[in-house]
């Protein structure tokens, strides 16, 4: 049985909890959150706690069963902590402005890039070389993440462009060292 799959979801305090078939609807603090599962895995709530069950042991069931647990538990952590992604940008001249709810990215281009957050993501300036992603839904925070990196993702000789906090880029050689 899975590990990650068998373990029980414990509601905190201030969440609710609807279990409606495949359905499942959270609700907390930050807002509320709705995601249909696959209809074969058995979802209950009890008492404050939220166990996920499979069927069979075929590897169908197997692989959904904790993967749906999972999502469960990002649910209950998103409607009560919620989630964020740190981005730092690197290069000379390269930076963010804050435009409304928007960003406005200068990288290098001879254009700026507007970036539009979706609905339930919150996109911040803390200073002109970090941009902070949040949200309540941990999938969206990641791709709105993700889509930001991919304007100008790093490159590995100088290291310049957008990256994760504390990403490691992996730095090559150039050719003034290969030659010496």
């Amino acid at each position: 049985m899975s590990r990650i799959g068998r373990q029980p979801i414990v509601l905190p305090k201030g969440v609710e909890a609807k279990v409606d078939g495949s359905q499942v609807a959270i609700k907390g603090s930050k807002g509320s959150l709705t995601r249909s599962f696959d209809p074969e895995l058995q979802i209950s709530l009890d008492d404050g706690t939220i166990t996920v069950s499979r069927p069979t042991d075929q590897p169908r069931h197997r692989a959904l069963h904790g993967l749906t647990r999972t999502l469960i538990a990002n649910m209950v952590a998103g409607v009560t902590e919620g989630f964020e992604k740190r981005l730092e940008i690197k290069g000379v001249g390269y930076k963010a402005d804050q435009k409304g709810k928007s960003i406005v990215l200068s990288v290098g281009y001879s254009h700026t890039v507007l970036v539009d957050p979706p609905d339930g993501v919150e996109l911040g300036v803390e200073s002109p070389t970090l941009i902070v992603v949040r949200g309540i839904d941990k999938e969206k925070v990641g791709q709105m993440a993700a889509e930001i990196r991919s304007v100008r993702p790093p490159e590995p000789y100088k290291g310049k462009g957008i990256r994760y906090q504390g990403e490691y880029v992996r730095r090559k050689a150039g050719k003034a060292t290969a030659a010496a």
